[in-house]
């Protein structure tokens, strides 16, 4: 054909940058959007092997040519994959990849052409988006969790940073402090978020069924197996398993998980043939499992292998300025399931839940909103709908400023406070903590002395002579 002629201005058009490989991949053409993609000239390219552009993308074997260069002379072809490339200044560039194998008319590889789309600058806003999204709520918290307190600030971060990771992870925290959220946050978030997510509750198994849940079982391994039936480890493959409660695994099913943790096969129940699994392990507990070592209650080689990267679920106590953040959430659940039009709480209902110690942690905060729309029959919860126990007071377990300040004149109450505001720099949250209360009775107290922040953090001014204080 006539038009095959211009084959190079065709390729020179293209916005994609282009590169055509031998069978061993060294770099044959490249075209000017691959020069302006890598930053390099193509008299630099030209020459050298395609090892000096680092794609994500490929799987080298480097044994010769052809399909002994690369799995792509093996497959014949790649298909839209998103991969990392470097440029001549050593910079990370976001691409998807397309590629194809040429052979002659009898079948002889005689190389490989690729095409790259840039697609850095989309990477980037989704990125800003989502950050924007969570720091404004637009989405239903971190994957679920949520706070805005400097304790969850912190674990949202340390969830992205491992997520990107094959890292074993093993995370800490009381009862209902949201420890599966923050295992599927870390799957959501990581390369194998498509693949599946598998759970396992530890606590629930007995020994032998816990086996077979983890690996699997043959048909007649033992009696009622009238069928085979593969185990979580397989069903989670190329995914995450989330093994919670890991804490109650007994000692020989503990010797077996240590097994597939290191060589990366599981051997069903009854059978003795390896099965290779590829899984990211993220494992839980709320018990001590460092002193269950020296119990002799956990192995731990095994402890080593799943405690790679610790994360800590802070428990609800420790950070009760996320409680009205929680509550509105849980409120709003509520009424969008068909509940009833409630709004929020009043400050004495609010109140009670931010002095409330929260023994059972976000899981109770929940329950203690179900249960106040039961009884609530108007468009806000009061102290008198919530449980009894709560509703009564019980205070976390620190010194209460309201109650040692109610000896104190309106002088020293105020200086008091100043001086705790002076010492956190201002931080309301952090004064609470110091001082037995919550960031709520900051506030209201900040207004009940005249307290300007901004003016009156580096002095305490003089008692006013004349003002009526409103308790």
């Amino acid at each position: 054909m006539e038009i095959a002629k211009y084959w190079k201005t065709i390729v020179d058009t293209l916005q994609d940058g282009l590169m055509v490989l031998d069978p061993a991949g060294n770099i044959l053409a490249v075209n000017p959007a691959a020069e302006k993609l890598t930053g390099y000239a193509a008299d630099e390219l030209i020459g050298t092997n395609c090892r000096t552009l680092n794609c994500t993308g490929c799987d080298v074997y480097g044994r010769g040519t052809g399909k002994d260069w690369c799995k792509l002379f093996v497959t014949g072809e790649v298909k839209a994959k998103k991969c990392l490339i470097s440029d001549k200044a050593r910079r990370a560039v976001h691409v998807v990849k397309n590629a194809s194998v040429l052979k002659d008319s009898a079948g002889k590889i005689l190389g490989a052409v690729e095409t790259f789309t840039d697609i850095s600058e989309i990477v980037r806003q989704q990125q800003e988006i989502a950050a924007l999204r969570r720091s404004c709520h637009l989405e239903e918290g971190h994957h679920g969790l949520l706070g805005e307190s400097q304790p969850m600030q912190y674990l949202f971060e340390l969830i992205e940073n491992v997520s990107q990771t094959d890292a074993p992870v093993l995370i800490h925290g009381q009862s209902g402090t949201g420890k599966e959220l923050v295992a599927r946050a870390i799957h959501e978030e990581s390369p194998r978020q498509k693949k599946p997510f598998i759970k396992v509750n530890c606590a629930a198994l007995n020994e032998n069924l816990l086996e077979s849940e983890l690996f699997g079982h043959e048909k007649g391994a033992y009696t009622g197996a009238d069928r085979t039936r593969i185990g979580r480890f397989e069903a989670a493959h190329e995914g995450t398993i989330f093994l919670d409660e890991i804490g109650d695994i007994p000692l020989s099913t503990q010797v077996k998980l240590l097994r597939v943790l290191e060589e990366k096969e599981i051997e069903r129940v009854g059978d003795h043939k390896s099965i290779p699994v590829d899984v990211r392990i993220i494992s839980a507990s709320n018990k001590n499992l460092e002193a269950m070592i020296g119990e002799g209650l956990f192995r731990e080689d095994l402890f080593f292998r799943i405690n790679v990267f610790p994360l800590s679920c802070p428990p609800l106590a420790e950070r009760p300025e996320d409680i009205p953040l929680i509550v509105q959430n849980f409120i709003d659940h509520n009424r969008n399931r068909g509940g009833k039009e409630i709004l929020g709480l009043t400050p004495e209902a609010m109140e009670a839940l931010l002095t409330y110690s929260w023994p059972g942690n976000v899981r109770e905060l929940r329950n203690a909103v179900e249960y106040a729309f039961v009884l609530c029959s108007g468009d806000w919860i009061g102290k008198e709908h919530l449980p009894p126990k709560i509703a009564a007071g019980g205070k976390r377990a620190t010194a209460n400023y309201a109650a040692a300040a109610g000896s104190k004149s309106w002088e020293d109450e105020r200086n008091q406070l100043l001086q705790t505001l002076r010492r956190v720099g201002g931080n309301q949250s952090e004064a609470a903590r110091l001082l037995g209360v919550s960031r709520v009775t900051i506030w209201k107290r900040i207004k009940k002395y005249g307290i300007d922040l901004n003016a009156d953090l580096g002095r305490v001014l003089p008692t006013p002579s004349t003002e009526t204080v409103v308790s």
